[in-house]
């Protein structure tokens, strides 16, 4: 794909389109000489050489990645217009595509009927979902896993609903023992299934989740917004995942997926779904001044946000065409990530320097140092010192992120270690970028020279 002709049909789109209008002068208030805008420029490119290669295979780290240009194109040629898809006078293009990729996400995800917007990121989307809980079942608590991300207490406590934190397994899995009995003891009115943790990348048994929960009245939303692709290649095989909690996605009350993840969108592009359309009631208002072009559904009148970005339906819409929501389309691009978690696991089992803290369910690898004391202090130097001089070789650098783990956590997984602090960090690398297919093993190499030198 040549990005740099595709930017320029995009940029000479927007100008054909406006030129189909009386022409008009620009007023010089906002002319900006080149010779002005040179500093500036200079500037601002010499401060973003100051971020970690997020597209490089030598990143191993958070979940980062640059979107795909594909969307860098689709984002740029609707960002020159501005749309704001909150009301179809705002953006009518840009609305009817974000209804388009929410009714394919909804397909993909097995749900007939739907109710669902994109959002500025999986926060939002998780918000309004708990939002959704929290009128469905009024005076009654959200459930969730120690392991889910925090920002389930986070909106709970803004919403004003009590939040219960259920137990998980030896695999960072909810426990279904510790959920039922919180079930039996709390006035519960929504648990929330993680698949994809985003520390672990642990997925939550929802298949079993929902039956458990349809016998006590209480809802299920699905938070997926790291794991929510991998849908796409919930097939049992060798490169995929367990079918079971994927396919039971079309049974959940509500479900939340980030393009932004894997769907190769940049920031910021959440999505919230609910299967019951008619949980609309809950977003009822009008506007003075919105809403007037059409008697179609405003994506302003199912969300809690206003203004949002037409460009972000724009940039998945594109993508959408391109890697279509298959196995074989944007499936595809999840298989390499997910073989090299697997490959690296494998490749642990035979290593004398590091160890697997536990067999990934995703792409999202967590592993220690082999530390000859077994003491939990040196394990947690020894990992950040590995990660620190990973990242600051400037010939050969690696980059690699920290996961904190308590002693009784490692011991469950099978890790020996003296509980001599509380706490202590270990090694965490997301392998999202289909690259790291191709580069794992002379990742896995860097790294156990990294833990050779300091051990």
């Amino acid at each position: 794909m040549d990005l740099d002709r595709w930017l320029l049909e995009a940029r000479q789109g927007y100008d054909d389109w406006l030129a189909t209008y009386p022409p008009f002068e620009s007023h010089p208030v906002l002319d900006v000489g080149d010779d002005v805008f040179a500093g500036p420029f200079a500037e601002l490119a010499g401060r973003l050489r100051d971020n970690y290669p997020f597209g490089h295979p030598s990143y191993a780290a958070q979940m980062l990645k640059p979107p795909h240009p594909v969307a860098l194109v689709g984002y740029l040629a609707a960002m020159q217009v501005n749309p704001n898809n909150h009301a179809l006078d705002g953006g009518p293009a840009t609305a009817q595509m974000e209804k388009e990729v929410v009714a394919a996400l909804a397909g993909t995800f097995g749900l007939p009927e739907h109710l669902g917007h994109l959002t500025s990121s999986g926060t939002i989307a998780n918000l309004e979902a708990l939002f959704v809980a929290r009128e469905s079942h009024p005076g009654r608590g959200v459930a969730f896993s120690a392991d889910a991300h925090y920002t389930h207490a986070r909106m709970c406590h803004l919403l004003g609903v009590r939040a219960f934190t259920v137990d998980t397994d030896a695999a960072g899995r909810m426990d279904l023992v510790a959920l039922e009995a919180l079930l039996q003891s709390e006035d519960v009115g929504t648990v929330v299934c993680t698949l994809g943790t985003t520390g672990l990348g642990a997925v939550d048994p929802l298949d079993r989740v929902l039956d458990l929960c349809s016998r006590y009245g209480t809802r299920v939303h699905v938070d997926a917004a790291y794991g929510g692709f991998f849908r796409l290649i919930a097939d049992d095989s060798a490169d995929g995942v367990e079918s079971g909690p994927w396919l039971a996605m079309a049974r959940a009350d509500s479900i939340v997926v980030d393009p932004h993840k894997h769907g190769l969108q940049p920031y910021g592009c959440g999505a919230v779904l609910f299967r019951d359309p008619a949980v609309r009631r809950f977003y009822d208002h009008d506007s003075p001044y919105a809403y007037f072009t059409s008697d179609d559904l405003h994506l302003g009148q199912i969300s809690l946000e206003c203004s949002r970005a037409g460009a972000a339906a724009a940039a998945l819409w594109l993508t959408l065409q391109v890697f279509p929501l298959t196995a074989d389309g944007l499936g595809a691009v999840l298989r390499p990530g997910r073989r090299a978690a697997l490959r690296w696991a494998g490749l642990m089992a035979q290593s004398k320097e590091l160890a697997l803290y536990q067999v990934p369910e995703l792409d999202i690898v967590t592993y220690l140092p082999r530390v000859r004391s077994g003491r939990l202090s040196d394990l947690d130097a020894a990992s950040a010192s590995v990660m620190t001089r990973g990242m600051t070789d400037a010939e050969n650098p690696v980059f690699l992120a920290t996961y904190a783990v308590s002693g009784p956590a490692l011991a469950e997984r099978g890790h020996a270690v003296v509980a001599d602090v509380a706490q202590g960090r270990i090694l965490r690398s997301v392998l999202m970028k289909p690259e790291a297919d191709l580069t794992v093993d002379a990742l896995h190499t860097r790294v156990c020279a990294l833990v050779t030198q300091e051990t």
